[in-house]
């Protein structure tokens, strides 16, 4: 982008800017930005196929509006940001397969307290679509169209690469407070002109396995990001306007792809739900 082409949006977004504030997440959330999971959710409602689509489209602002839910709930209980990240790193080397992928199975392995610690994210995302099935095989709308925005909450937060590394801000390679400025920082400034290109959604065989799958992928995107951080700041002695322009220059292509990835499987993720409550009729 050409430097007056960004000072023009700057100015554009201001009013917008300031709204995003007052939905900001808690602080010191490590997670996508309250931004971040509207575009998510926005994104992910137009990969449904039609006869599906409807329900969810009806739902939008309900899902716009609860899809940060779990932030609340980590704000009144702090054991619950457990279920918002999985350090991967700590159970070896890429790709990680010292872990076992089923929760009893890592359990036995490592003990409770051990897999707590480390997170427990991609289980989360299995527990979430256990529960979307049930609440639509039984008819239970109000409750489902909640399930749906956690679901979506927790599918979007296996897409943050910082959400899936013991680095999950920085502090390793001494760029702290980087998760914040790829995934809340970023978004917050230049979100308007993503192009966002999702795929149709698609039938998941294992929820949780499929959860593994987005936090590995997540995961292998993290040195490209930390480079693209450092080169940002070699002209810059501050995170400033400067600072964030060649940021999301070096970065936007991998942050765009897994905003796009990420609204993906939330469309599959409810796909799937519903396909296995054996694709009950819909409410008007």
């Amino acid at each position: 982008m050409g430097r007056m082409f960004l000072n023009s949006f700057r100015k554009c977004l201001n009013a917008s800017l300031a709204i995003s504030m007052s939905l900001a997440l808690p602080t010191g959330a490590c997670a996508w930005g309250g931004n971040g999971q509207r575009v998510v959710v926005n994104q992910a409602i137009d990969t449904l196929p039609a006869d599906l689509r409807a329900y969810f489209e009806n739902n939008r602002s309900f899902l716009v509006q609860h899809v940060t839910d779990p932030l609340d709930a980590e704000a009144k209980n702090p054991t619950e940001r457990h279920n918002h990240f999985i350090r991967l790193d700590k159970y070896g080397r890429f790709p990680f397969e010292a872990l076992p992928r089923s929760y009893k199975a890592a359990i036995n392995k490592y003990g409770k307290s051990r897999i707590q610690s480390t997170g427990l994210l991609p289980w989360e995302i299995g527990v979430y679509s256990q529960k979307l099935t049930e609440a639509m095989k039984v008819g239970h709308w109000e409750e489902a169209r909640l399930d749906a925005a956690m679901l979506a909450f927790y599918v979007a937060e296996a897409h943050d690469p910082f959400n899936c590394t013991d680095n999950f801000d920085g502090h390793l390679t001494n760029q702290t407070g980087i998760n914040d400025r790829f995934g809340t920082n970023l978004i917050d400034r230049f979100s308007s002109f993503f192009p966002m290109r999702p795929n149709d959604a698609a039938f998941i065989s294992d929820p949780t396995e499929h959860g593994f799958d987005a936090c590995l992928h997540a995961h292998s995107w993290l040195e490209v990001i930390q480079l693209a951080d450092r080169n940002a700041r070699l002209e810059s002695k501050s995170y400033n306007d400067e600072y964030f322009d060649r940021f999301y220059n070096l970065s936007a292509g991998t942050l765009i792809r897994q905003l796009s990835d990420a609204a993906t499987d939330v469309g599959s993720y409810w796909l799937t739900a519903w396909t296995n409550a054996g694709k009950p009729a819909l409410p008007h």
